[in-house]
């Protein structure tokens, strides 16, 4: 699914309206009707409704719901149009002449002095004050209107955006001045700041409404910016010859665990061996050998020449991909070891955790990856490499440029996970709870990518499959155990079923 800015989506409704031969008060009318059906689904006609109106569309849109509900018997609706400027956009002025015909419609447009509207949190407020079209952050009596809102402690439904937020960036935005909703209702796609971190205070819940928009112009429009779905993931897979053999997966090496951490290369390997990898082999310090081959049978064990951590990571036979970095700490020896790995790696890199926190005490390593290098840092990890961030979506345009500059890939772990090409496209994960949030996820995670590169899928697509699977395994381990009762070996043990759903059309 394409996350549009601004522009794009006014492009995308002159198209759906030229191509469905409507014009654009009937598909403000099908949104409308959208919202209204959303808000009856919640909400008992006995509700109090307190419907907020700008002057654009967005308070167009605000307007035509008010009128539905009200047609559809909600007797306490009321509504405040903000008309300061004198001048509303020709939708906007259209419903508002549906709306005052009403009979006992309850309607104020203000124009500079106005009453407030009483609010507590027994009310429901509708926002459509301004949508993702906004130009400059809300300020004078839209900002109070803002705060008014927020302080109410009503519902608050708003329609796009929630006013005041930008669609894309808000770099230095207040998001005290911003209305916080409860419920962002947006016409068919997502917006781009409903990914960030510091915006899911004011976003809410946000879920997204089918109004027909025109498909052959969604994907004719180009979008850097992308979420992950099964209908994406679907044609990247490929199935399995009945005649095949272990060797026509690959062979996975595993750099991973120290003494005190073997349970991070545990978990990387059944990672791996659950999604598909025909060969896994852990190299780590020797005191691990009985544990691994324990815990993971169906894995082979390559010693290190210490006892106790990684000193030499040449790789010894042939392998498809190699994994670096979980539990294999920071000491000297293995950040020279990664150095030279890294150096003369001759098949597809993912590097993870405490290869991350190597390359951070030694900076000069970055600049040595082979080009479609996998990293997957978590924010911790990814301010050690390239600098403090003091938001998500600062972090998100300095990943952006990181694989730009650097020619990989990166792997934002978070809530909606972000993979950043070299190209500048980033696609946002759409699987995963909140549970994932445990100790050795990110192990199995990097086992998860490695076993697609062992498979030949290419590091853009294999970090793809990888994010989007460790995602849906973690949903369906939720589903079994709770997120509170999860672990990341309930995550590994579940991606081969994850795969199988998604290439059976089970899904999506």
């Amino acid at each position: 699914m394409k996350i549009f800015n601004a522009q794009a989506l006014q492009s995308l409704d002159r198209a759906t309206c030229e191509t469905q031969g409507i014009d654009s008060i009937q598909l403000m009318e099908r949104a409308a009707e959208a919202i209204s059906y959303e808000i009856i689904s919640r909400f008992l006609p006995s509700q109090r409704i307190v419907v907020i109106a700008g002057p654009g569309n967005n308070g167009g849109d605000a307007l035509a719901v008010a009128r539905m509900l009200m047609e559809q018997g909600y007797k306490r609706v009321e509504v405040f149009l903000f008309n300061v400027s004198g001048k509303l956009s020709h939708d906007c002025d259209e419903e508002r002449k549906k709306l005052i015909v009403i009979e006992g419609v309850d309607f104020t447009e203000v124009r500079r002095e106005f009453t407030p509207p009483y609010l507590d949190s027994n009310d429901v407020v509708v926002d459509g004050l301004f949508g993702s079209g906004l130009r400059m952050p809300l300020k004078g009596g839209f900002k109070s209107v803002a705060q008014r809102i927020n302080e109410s402690g009503a519902y608050v439904i708003s329609i796009d955006v929630p006013s005041g937020l930008f669609g894309e960036w808000n770099s230095g935005s207040v998001r005290r001045d911003m209305v916080h909703a409860n419920l962002t209702l947006a016409m068919q796609l997502p917006r781009l700041a409903f990914f960030f971190e510091e915006n899911a205070e004011v976003v809410g819940e946000w879920k997204l409404l089918d109004i027909d928009l025109d498909r052959d112009k969604m994907r004719e429009l180009p979008s850097d910016f992308m979420l992950l779905e099964p209908r994406n993931i679907r044609p990247l897979l490929r199935p399995r010859n009945p005649f095949s053999a272990k060797r026509d997966y690959g062979s996975a090496l595993l750099m991973a665990g120290s003494m005190g951490m073997m349970g991070a290369a545990i978990l990387a390997a059944r990672g791996a061996i659950k999604s598909g990898a025909g060969l896994v082999t852990v190299h780590s310090a020797s005191c691990g050998m009985p544990v691994v081959q324990t815990a993971v049978p169906e894995a082979m064990f390559e010693p290190d020449r210490r006892e106790h951590f990684i000193t030499d990571m040449t790789p010894h036979h042939t392998h498809q991909a190699i994994a670096v970095g979980p539990g294999i700490g920071t000491r000297d020896e293995t950040v020279s070891a990664l150095e030279a790995l890294v150096k003369t790696a001759n098949a597809p890199l993912v590097l993870d955790a405490d290869a991350l926190n190597c390359i951070a005490k030694r900076p000069a390593i970055l600049s040595m990856l082979p080009a479609a290098t996998i990293i997957t840092p978590h924010a911790g990890e990814f301010d050690r490499i390239f600098g403090e961030n003091q938001s998500s979506e600062q972090r998100l345009t300095r990943a952006i440029e990181a694989a730009k500059r650097y020619n990989i890939i990166i792997v934002l772990k978070g809530h909606f996970t972000a993979i950043a090409r070299p190209t500048g496209r980033v696609f946002f994960n759409s699987t995963g709870n909140a549970g994932m949030a445990t100790a050795g996820s990110g192990d199995v995670l990097t086992g998860v990518i490695a076993a697609f590169l062992a498979q030949g899928y290419k590091p853009e697509h294999a970090s793809l499959l990888g994010v989007f699977f460790h995602g849906m395994a973690g949903d369906m381990a939720a589903r079994e155990k709770g997120e509170l009762g999860m672990v990341a070996s309930d995550i590994a043990e579940r991606v081969g079923m994850a795969v199988k759903d998604v290439m059976d059309g089970n899904v999506g």
